[in-house]
Order: structure tokens, then C-alpha cells, then sequence
């Protein structure tokens, strides 16, 4: 059975900084590759990052461009997004997901994918 499990949202400041996780199993990073999404208020998704499950190139959405940092540990099955110098209009929900494929079409359209955690609330105050 596949699961994502995130944590580490929570309250920050905006300038702040927060650490994402999400611990994956029930695959591998062979099959899947792996992306953050987020979802604000009463907003559609919005595709932040993604890593490749075939070279491990990682794309990003401009909106988080330089601010953002995602990374993976394949042997722990875990993924992190660093979040620096975040702003009040980072405050979504944000999910873990295993996807098809990561390109920069995912970040740039509607993420589809095939499994998704429940997701970690981060809010940033200004």
C-alpha cells in the first residue's frame, strides 16, 4: 500500500523559514516520482516542485523559485521542501505526491497524480 505521510508545517512569520517532510513507502523512487503541491483557500493546486524518477532532475515552480529547495533521501524514502523567506501567500495546505512523471508541465499545470498524502497546514502572517 502506498502512503506519504507530511509534517512539519505549521505557524511562521512571513521572512521565516519551515522544513517539510514526507515519508514515503509502499514504492519506490524507481516508480514514482515525487512532487510537493499546495492549495490555498479557496485556490485550485498549485505544482511547487517535482524530482524525476529517471535522472532525479527537480523543477520548480517560479513562484518559489530561489526560496524553495527540494530534496530526497532514497534510502530513508524520505522528501523534504525547505521553505526560506517565506510570504504571507506561501499559506496553503500543502501534500506530498507520487507521480507519473515530473517535468515542468506538471509544475506549470493542474498537478495530476497518482497518490497524495493528507497534507501539512503552513501559515505564514505578515
Amino acid at each position: 500500500e502506498v502512503q506519504l505521510v507530511e509534517a512539519g508545517g505549521g505557524l511562521v512569520q512571513a521572512g521565516g523559514s519551515l522544513r517539510l517532510s514526507c515519508a514515503a513507502s509502499g514504492f519506490t523512487f524507481q516508480t514514482y516520482g515525487i512532487g510537493w503541491f499546495r492549495q490555498a483557500p479557496g485556490k485550485g493546486r498549485e505544482g511547487i516542485s517535482c524530482i524525476s524518477k529517471s535522472d532525479y532532475s527537480t523543477w520548480y515552480a517560479d513562484s518559489v523559485k530561489g526560496r524553495f529547495t527540494m530534496s530526497s533521501d532514497n534510502a530513508q524514502m524520505m522528501v523534504y521542501l525547505q521553505m526560506n523567506s517565506l510570504k504571507p501567500e506561501d499559506t496553503a495546505i500543502y501534500y506530498c505526491a507520487a507521480l507519473v512523471k515530473c517535468s515542468i508541465w506538471w509544475i506549470r499545470s493542474i498537478p495530476v497524480y497518482e497518490h497524495s498524502g493528507q497534507g501539512t497546514q503552513v501559515t505564514v502572517s505578515s
